[in-house]
């Protein structure tokens, strides 16, 4: 049974337990609730969590292990006359899934029976090209071996979800059973239910944090791979970044820095004084009809995909400033692909990041001080200068540093708009690149993954990581400073 239809099993059990458990709970009292321990509501929340929560937990954990433990026991079985000598043992378990899901999908559409597909061989049947006529193409023909292992993999996955059905119902049916035993009237079920959602937050919580973890740890097992294979400093101190997969290349990382801070540094200079501004105005200055109708048109830019903001920055700013800066003009310009196109349109992007930000904060400064300063003779704008913006300053420095954060962290209009050269260059209308724009290009084809052209993505990555948690400290340290000033 599929997972779904699983879960919407598991829901429907879960509501009627709701139901039963609240009305035995008010048989048990003679149909007065003050008779209960709790609200009633809590009896049928008590059997809803117990029927939902273990079962879907399990449900979970299954789906994640089963395709491990399945291709673990199909693996192990492959003889080693079945692995060619220029592949792997992992290269051949990718053909036999794409085999299997080629036979799945060739059985759901009807172009061979189940019976068929389970007694398929290779030297009577061409299955590459049955696989191919429902869309699964395979490079080569279907070896004997392959073909026996995608069928027993097919058979250990239709038995583990038929097991996996079974578990967790029967899961379902044991929760709601007990929680529906312990329903009466003095059975404490509020305490139960607060602590069950308590543990649910806390589990919420540690989720967020191990993956956060898991994704730190990624990267930096693998960056320590990168450094047995490269030199940390040359790295670090290298100004030529040029990777070869041949061999001998040269990857210095202070290019790919400098443009990111280049056109992050241009994109911040368009985007925190345009933002900050209008943030004021419809704060305090904007009659109430324009602030309704500018906020929302203003936070439309934030939902326009960055996509086409790189197509934007490539089709009309760059050939906008090249007739200006380049050949036509004043001749700084050889190309549209520069690092002012980068940087203009990812200001113009960044501006609800800021705006909208900088505006809830502003709002949120008490009324009480504005009359204050006003009472004292303080023009509005000696007000929003001298009181508001203090006030509204670490809410400020927050909206700036997600701007500097998302511009750091930006790479298609990177890509579309800044070009991919990686140079030390003081000149903006150069092209230029960035550290995300590289990691994509250097985990992007046919390249070997433990080669150091492809781990230093991940050097990368933990360089960019680190540099973004450093601005993010020195920021607290900034807000925290001058909080410290205004109180």
């Amino acid at each position: 049974m599929p997972a779904t239809w699983i879960v919407l099993l598991v829901l429907a059990l879960a509501v009627t337990g709701y139901v039963l458990g609240r009305s035995r709970a008010l048989k048990s009292a003679g149909g007065d609730s003050r008779n209960l321990h709790s609200l009633p509501r809590y009896y049928g929340a008590h059997v809803l969590l117990m029927t939902l929560v273990p079962a879907l937990g399990a449900l979970a954990l299954w789906v994640i292990l089963q395709p491990l433990i399945v291709d673990n026991a199909i693996s192990a079985g492959l003889p080693d006359s079945a692995i060619p000598e220029a592949s792997t043992r992992g290269l051949v378990m990718s053909d036999v899934r794409r085999v299997a899901d080629g036979l799945d999908l060739a059985v759901s559409e009807g172009t061979i029976s189940a019976e068929d597909a389970a007694s398929l061989r290779p030297e009577f049947n061409n299955i590459r090209d049955r696989l191919g006529e429902v869309g699964v193409a395979l490079g080569s023909d279907v070896s004997a071996p392959v073909l026996k292992a995608a069928q027993e993999y097919r058979r250990a996955s239709s038995t583990a979800s038929l097991l996996m059905t079974i578990t967790v119902l029967a899961i379902a049916l044991l929760g709601f059973g007990y929680a529906l035993s312990r329903t009466n009237g003095e059975f404490r079920a509020r305490n139960v239910v607060e602590s069950g959602i308590k543990a649910l937050l806390v589990a919420a919580a540690s989720i967020a944090i191990l993956t956060t973890l898991g994704i730190v740890l990624s990267l930096i097992f693998n960056t320590l791979e990168f450094f047995k294979l490269y030199p940390a400093w040359d790295f670090f101190f290298g100004t030529t970044w040029s990777p070869s997969f041949g061999g001998g290349s040269e990857l210095g990382i202070l290019p790919l820095l400098w443009g990111t801070f280049y056109i992050s540094l241009i994109a911040l200079a368009v985007a925190v004084p345009i933002g900050l501004f209008s943030a004021v105005y419809l704060s305090e200055y904007a009659p109430r009809r324009i602030r309704s109708i500018a906020k929302p048109l203003l936070e439309v830019l934030a939902g326009i995909p960055t996509i086409v903001y790189g197509l934007f920055a490539l089709l009309t700013v760059g050939p906008l400033l090249l007739k200006v800066f380049g050949d036509g003009g004043l001749d700084w310009m050889q190309a549209g692909t520069a690092v002012m196109t980068a940087g203009l349109v990812m200001g113009i992007m960044l501006i609800p990041f800021v705006s909208s930000l900088s505006d809830d904060i502003i709002n949120a400064v008490p009324q009480a001080m504005r009359d204050g300063s006003y009472g004292l003779g303080a023009t509005k704008s000696e007000t929003v200068r001298q009181v508001i913006l203090p006030a509204a300053l670490p809410g400020i420095v927050g909206a700036i540093l997600l701007a500097a954060s998302r511009a750091i962290g930006e790479t298609m209009i990177v890509v579309l708009g800044a070009g991919a050269a990686a140079r030390l260059s003081m000149n903006p209308f150069d092209a230029m690149t960035t550290v995300t724009a590289k990691i994509v290009s250097q985990l992007t084809g046919d390249a070997d993954f433990a080669s150091p052209e492809a781990l230093v993505a991940f050097a990368l990555g933990m360089t960019l990581f680190v540099i973004t948690l450093g601005l993010n400290v020195f920021a607290l340290y900034i807000v925290r400073k001058y909080r410290e000033q205004y109180e």
